[in-house]
């Protein structure tokens, strides 16, 4: 689909989009009907942000169904969409700001859809040709880990990537290893085991071109994603998250 045609869809869903603003205005007003201070109505920038958020999910779906990357395919298939969605999607807003907070250069933090996507480079995380994390970087994921253990309804996808530098059973098992080095550090400062799911890539899904030390440098990764737990669905859904 041409790039185009993507955001021609995208403006036609934002227009849809306006339609549940007033069902995040109902959840809103309905949370506890006896405080009077609980019924705002949403503001024009949170207006705003409901339908920015319809149409980044949209452009992230369309993406997300051509490209190999699952970290954004997982954020993709967690999406609710409508209200729900774009009161997630605020959530996620201030997570990713807490996040490059907790990372600085570690990691790339970006908002993707109803989720985060985290871009670690391998070479601040590990020595060459080894799965044990550097010393140095270890404060930054304590760190990470503690924002992670203030939210606790959020589930998180860990996958490894390599160059095709080797073969392709070694650059498997090594990213695989590396993507368990990172949860299992995690889990070691007390992020629930069951939020997690680790996959190892390997060289499967190349960000840039092999050809080059350049494009080998970006394919040696980590990427997590972080995305709503059905829990945290619900609560959206019955006004338990708000819009602020």
């Amino acid at each position: 689909m041409k790039v185009r045609s993507i955001f021609l869809i995208a403006a036609y869903i934002s227009v849809l989009t306006v339609s549940t603003i007033e069902m995040a205005e109902a959840q809103q007003s309905s949370k506890k009907k006896t405080t009077t201070s609980k019924k705002a109505k949403l503001k024009k920038s949170q207006k705003g942000a409901l339908i920015g958020v319809g149409a980044g999910a949209i452009i992230g779906g369309l993406i997300g169904k051509n490209n190999k990357n699952t970290a954004i395919g997982a954020i993709i298939s967690a999406t609710v969409g409508g209200a729900t969605g774009a009161i997630i999607g605020q959530h996620m807003d201030k997570q990713a700001e807490k996040l490059r907070e907790d990372l600085g250069t570690v990691a790339r933090v970006e908002r993707v859809g109803e989720g985060v996507k985290l871009t670690f480079d391998n070479a601040l995380l590990f020595d060459f040709g080894s799965f044990l994390l550097r010393t140095e970087t270890q404060e930054s994921l304590k760190k990470m880990a503690q924002t992670l253990n203030n939210d606790p309804n959020t589930h998180l996808l860990v996958e490894g990537h390599t160059d095709n530098v080797g073969s392709t059973t070694f650059n498997r098992e090594l990213s695989d290893k590396r993507a368990q080095a990172v949860s299992n550090f995690l889990v070691s400062q007390d992020v629930a085991t069951t939020r997690f799911k680790v996959v190892g890539q390997g060289e499967a899904s190349p960000v840039s071109s092999n050809n080059t030390e350049t494009g080998r440098q970006q394919n040696r990764r980590v990427e997590i994603a972080l995305y709503a737990s059905e829990e945290m669905k619900k609560a959206a859904q019955n006004g338990a998250i708000s819009l602020k």
